[in-house]
């Protein structure tokens, strides 16, 4: 049934427009009827009671801010009447039975992935140029240059056909306002070249700028994150390039993959610049050992695979005030079919799981996860407070702007990506899954350290939701970007993939739109669609360095 306005949880005191009510509305919920004093905004809240100053905010069932001024029935939500509260936690009972959904219709379903020696299976099949220092960071750009184009793998060349048609009005005499107004062609998607290697689906390049002047924590995390990408399962084999000095050691790497594949069999190259003498020497070596490698990596091909060995990463960012409503439970419904059939699911962005600690302390199934999840999530925030922050500066100006005016009013809609399934295990940064189930994993909620981390983790899918859009990519897992809004996904339609404004709108629940996210991703998963962020070239990567510089 189509309405306005909803309550989330039956015990909150607030109440969500979903559409922009003018001052003077009347609005009618579970029999009441509200005359509103002010204009609230689509995404934004009002009060569904009198909130005298100090009462505590609940939404979604829980604590999310407490009022700082009296708020009339009726009257908006905003940063400034309301700051961010939490409820603190313990840990607790285990509560972990769940109700499973019925998974009938996915029963026997198989994907077309790329097996690997240890087990897994990928859902594409790339090569791997890793620098192990910043200093290294041209190289990988002159062996792009070199192999990229050559071997099939360009991008459209449709914006330097835009700048040569307006170099040649300009060389024709033409002015500013001639060429401002002057109509550019877009043509559609230029077919790829014909790929030498069909079975690879492309070459990537790590660049970072990590490696040294960092903490031995920051060079022992960066090991283990590209280790988390040599080791995935969407990877074919790795060329590794090494100055020689840096922190992070070439055998520090080594014992981080042996930690994730103690039988590692892939095709990896290691260069050392200082070892082996001219730039020339290294750039050749470099080029012929990746080529070789291809050669290798195209000998592996798509077979079917069950549902099982797909591990999906739950991300948000650009979130809206309905994100927690409709983007965010669907995939969490997602989640949970896919833990009941057997797969591995990863919820991570840690400073957004303020004020749902206690559900999400309580679901882990045993107490040794729990005591290990308090203890990240309390000494996380710890560092953040010794720097002049904490959890509850998480919250963006666009995030504010479309409703999300708390960390824990943010957080506890970001929480509804983890479905209702039980914690199988609680990782730290960058710890790799090894149960089926849900996963927590400790990250920053920056969108692009979460994602990179979450890959390094295993996920060989990310299912990333956007109320406000976002082009976030990996270079290695395809991105499936969703919208919370239908306005968003026809604005921004050539980054974004699904649109789950349908729940918001009546025309969908939850648990269709949670059908509809898995069957896009078994067609990911098995190479029949492209998301918009690999038909960019959305290629994001950056590691998340926890220490100071020294």
């Amino acid at each position: 049934m189509k309405t306005n306005i909803l309550k989330v949880n039956k015990n909150d005191n607030v109440i969500v427009a979903l559409t922009d009510l003018p001052a003077g509305s009347e609005v009618e919920y579970d029999g009441k009827k509200y005359i509103l004093p002010e204009f609230v905004q689509a995404k934004h809240k009002f009060a569904a009671v009198p909130l005298p100053q100090g009462t505590e905010i609940i939404m979604y069932g829980v604590l999310v801010g407490k009022a700082q001024t009296d708020i009339p029935e009726g009257g908006l939500l905003s940063t400034a009447n309301v700051k961010h509260a939490a409820n603190d936690f313990i840990t607790g009972e285990r509560h972990t039975c769940w109700q499973m959904p019925d998974v009938s219709k996915f029963a026997g379903r198989t994907f077309n992935g790329f097996h690997r020696a240890d087990g897994s299976v990928g859902t594409a099949n790339y090569w791997l140029v890793i620098p192990m220092v910043f200093c290294e960071n041209r190289n990988l750009d002159v062996l792009r240059e070199a192999l990229v184009t050559q071997l099939g793998y360009g991008r459209n060349k449709k914006y330097e056909d835009q700048a040569r048609h307006l170099i040649e009005l300009y060389k024709s005499g033409k002015g500013v306002d001639e060429i401002l107004y002057t109509e550019l062609n877009q043509p559609d998607c230029i077919p790829a070249t014909q790929r030498l290697f069909p079975n690879v689906d492309g070459i990537k390049f790590l660049n970072h700028a990590g490696g040294c002047g960092g903490t031995r924590q920051d060079s022992q995390a960066l090991c283990g994150l590209l280790a988390g990408y040599i080791t995935h399962s969407n990877c074919a084999g790795a060329t590794v390039l090494s100055l020689g000095c840096q922190n992070a050691q070439v055998s520090i790497l080594e014992e981080e993959i042996r930690k994730r594949d103690p039988n590692f069999r892939k095709p990896f190259y290691v260069l050392d610049q200082q070892n082996i003498g001219t730039e020339a020497e290294l750039l050749s070596l470099a080029i012929k050992q990746t080529f070789a490698g291809l050669i290798e990596a195209n000998k592996c091909e798509r077979k079917p695979a069950p549902l099982s060995k797909i591990c999906i990463g739950l991300e948000c960012g650009g979130s809206d005030g309905f994100s927690g409503i409709s983007a965010n439970p669907a995939i969490g419904y997602t989640s949970d079919l896919l833990i009941a059939l057997g797969g591995s699911v990863i919820l991570a962005e840690f400073p957004e799981l303020c004020g749902v600690e206690q559900n999400l302390s309580d679901r882990c199934v045993d107490v040794e996860n729990a005591e290990r999840f308090r203890h990240l999530m309390k000494t996380y925030n710890e560092r953040a407070h010794a720097v002049g922050s904490g959890f509850e500066s998480n919250p963006s100006p666009g995030n504010i702007k479309d409703g999300l005016i708390t960390d824990a009013i943010k957080s506890a809609g970001a929480a509804k990506k983890g479905g209702t399934s039980p914690v199988a295990a609680v990782l730290d940064y960058p710890e790799k899954v090894t149960k089926p189930g849900l996963n927590l994993l400790c990250t920053p909620g920056n969108d692009v350290e979460s994602t990179t981390a979450e890959v390094a983790s295993g996920a060989n899918v990310v299912l990333f939701t956007t109320g406000l859009g976002t082009p976030t990519g990996n270079p290695i897992a395809p991105v499936v970007k969703l919208s919370s809004n239908t306005k968003l996904y026809n604005r921004m339609n050539d980054i974004i993939d699904i649109n789950t404004g349908t729940i918001i709108e009546g025309d969908e629940t939850i648990e269709q739109a949670g059908e509809r996210i898995l069957e896009y991703v078994i067609a990911v998963a098995s190479g029949g669609k492209d998301v918009a962020a690999v038909r960019h070239g959305q290629d994001d990567f950056i590691p998340w360095k926890r220490g100071i510089s020294l």
